[in-house]
C-alpha cells in the first residue's frame, strides 16, 4: 500500500484541504481591530489576498515590516464585542453576570483571566478590510 511517510503524507493532504474548504473569510471587525504589532503570522511570503482568505486569515499590507496575512481575532457573539483585550473599557465590577452585564447593554467575555469580563462594545462602522 506504500510506506507509513507516504501514507502520512497523503492523509495530512487530505486534512489539509478539507480544513481549507471549511475555511471562511473573517469579518472585518476580527481582522481591521488587532494592532499591526500583535499580528500572529498566519501566511507565507508571497501569499495573496485571497488564498489568506481561504485560509481563514486576514490580509492586509499596507503596514510595512509586520506579517500581510495573520490570524483574526476570535469570533464573539456580536461584532461590536470584537476587540483585542487590552482596549477593553470596564462597564461592570468584579462578579458581574452575564445578565446583568446584558442589562447594561455591554459585552460579556469571561474567558480570560485578570481582565474585564464586562465591557463596553465599539461600533462597527469603523472595520474595514
Amino acid at each position: 500500500m506504500g510506506s507509513p511517510s507516504v501514507q502520512l503524507l497523503a492523509v495530512l493532504l487530505v486534512l489539509g484541504l478539507c480544513a481549507l474548504a471549511g475555511a471562511q473569510k473573517p469579518s472585518p471587525c476580527r481582522c481591521s481591530r488587532i494592532a499591526a504589532e500583535n499580528r500572529k503570522n498566519c501566511g507565507f511570503p508571497g501569499i495573496t489576498p485571497d488564498t489568506c482568505f481561504n485560509m481563514g486569515c486576514c490580509f492586509d499590507s499596507k503596514v510595512p515590516n509586520v506579517p500581510w496575512c495573520f490570524h483574526p481575532l476570535p469570533k464573539q457573539e456580536s461584532e461590536q464585542c470584537v476587540m483585542e483585550v487590552s482596549t477593553r473599557r470596564d462597564c461592570g465590577y468584579p462578579g458581574i453576570s452575564p445578565e446583568e452585564c446584558a442589562s447594561r447593554k455591554c459585552c460579556f467575555s469571561d474567558n480570560i483571566v485578570e481582565v474585564p469580563w464586562c465591557f463596553f462594545p465599539i461600533p462597527v462602522e469603523d472595520c474595514h478590510y
